[in-house]
């Protein structure tokens, strides 16, 4: 099949990120993007990983470019609290490598230390081995152009924290519609389904019939085009990722100077964990749980009483579905963002997940001219990538000893074999 006409269906920073992905790489494409003017977007994911400088890079676009108008803040670390055993304490995951030159034969030789000395806490691994946790501790960021700090690249190794729904809006507006795409804002009330094509056109609100040679699926958890239209087969991960359900909320500063941390903070309490995003202006945070072990009012309760906040806040609840869909390209509808599938907010993958599978398909466009094995190989890149992160994520919880709640002991009980064992059969 022949792609030059694109539709994108949906918005938010999924839509508004492959509408800039494509209009950089294939300007001369007709891309247009259409969201519904009703149907806001999840609006939660404002936490990020070091990768996505790569897909920034691609596109030509500077931390300056962006930050002032998204609320942004940089990103050094994440945060793991609690996850251990209660009250256990913090330890690092920063980003970069470890600088281990100087170490005998240039090994990552902390293992020695941690068997010579038992009682030396986790939290010291990262501390040892990477200078930038200097940063982090002294709540300090700046651009390494003379590599003053040994393995530490700030282009490669800093994230960002920032507001995804200004994010999307900053594409659109200043990015994506000024090179060429086009907006359209209307309700897909139906879909015709062809079996030879795939979606052989939407019919909008006002009963305009759209056709594309791609459209791309962006309708969040609704899953729009390949779930509802396509009935493509689900795979649930609640197997070795229970969580399912998310209460969020903003708080505003008391000491911005102290509270303005480089790092997003994950904190494992009773039935869950808690993020906490420290953007420019305020604080995002939320509480991840299974509602299998305490019901949506106690959670937040419970979310509350961590924050120490009660109703003079604003709370979102969120239903998450994790897993994903045994293809995410289909005949001629691809899925990108939280329609193609997700994991859990744990490891800031949503936005990960978005950038990643955009390269692919930029890689996979690029072929002109697309063939049922080039949507096979995007298939197995993507669900592999997908499958892998689920193993990551999962063992965050795996390796949990906590066993104070009924949660925590069904996670430090829960059956791993098939996790660590799978192989894609996409």
């Amino acid at each position: 099949m022949l792609v030059n006409d694109i539709k994108i269906i949906g918005g938010g920073s999924a839509g508004w990120m492959t509408a800039a992905t494509l209009i950089s790489q294939f300007p001369h494409k007709k891309i247009t993007l259409i969201e519904s003017p009703k149907i806001a977007t999840v609006g939660v994911g404002e936490s990020t990983l070091g990768l996505i400088n790569s897909w920034m890079t691609l596109l030509g676009i500077e931390d300056e470019d962006f930050m002032s108008h998204c609320d942004a803040s940089y990103k050094l670390s994440i945060g793991f609290e609690n996850f251990y055993r209660k009250d256990s304490g913090q330890f690092h995951y920063p980003f970069g490598s470890p600088y281990i030159e100087e170490n005998i034969a240039t090994l990552n030789d902390w293992y020695f230390k941690k068997f010579l000395y038992p009682n030396t806490p986790v939290s010291d691994y990262a501390e040892c081995l990477f200078p930038q946790m200097a940063l982090v501790k002294q709540n300090r960021i700046f651009k390494n152009e003379q590599n003053q700090i040994p393995s530490f690249n700030f282009k490669a190794d800093v994230a960002y924290h920032f507001d995804a729904t200004k994010f999307g809006l900053w594409l659109r507006d200043h990015y994506c519609i000024p090179k060429g795409v086009k907006h359209q804002k209307a309700e897909v009330k139906d879909t015709k389904v062809n079996d030879d094509v795939g979606i052989e056109y939407i019919v909008l609100d006002d009963d305009s019939k759209v056709k594309a040679d791609l459209f791309i699926d962006c309708t969040g958890f609704s899953s729009l085009l390949i779930g509802k239209a396509l009935k493509e087969p689900f795979e649930s991960f609640e197997d070795v990722l229970p969580n399912n359900s998310a209460w969020a909320t903003r708080i505003p500063y008391k000491n911005k100077k102290k509270e303005l941390v480089g790092y997003t903070n994950c904190t494992a309490i009773d039935n869950g964990w808690v993020w906490n995003i420290p953007l420019w202006s305020r604080i995002g945070s939320g509480y991840v749980y299974s509602d299998k072990y305490i019901s949506d009012d106690d959670a937040l309760l419970q979310f509350q009483k961590h924050i120490k906040k009660g109703d003079e806040l604003e709370y979102k609840h969120i239903k998450m579905r994790t897993g994903t869909h045994k293809r995410t390209w289909i005949k001629n509808v691809c899925a990108i963002g939280l329609s193609a599938g997700f994991i859990e907010p744990l490891e800031s993958n949503g936005l990960y997940t978005v950038h990643e599978f955009l390269l692919r398909l930029v890689r996979t466009l690029q072929r002109e001219y697309v063939s049922q094995w080039d949507r096979d190989v995007y298939n197995s890149a993507t669900k592999t990538l997908f499958i892998e992160f689920k193993e990551f994520v999962a063992m965050h919880f795996a390796l949990s000893h906590r066993d104070d709640t009924e949660y925590w002991r069904d996670i430090m009980n829960r059956l791993y074999s098939n996790c660590l064992l799978y192989t894609s059969d996409a």
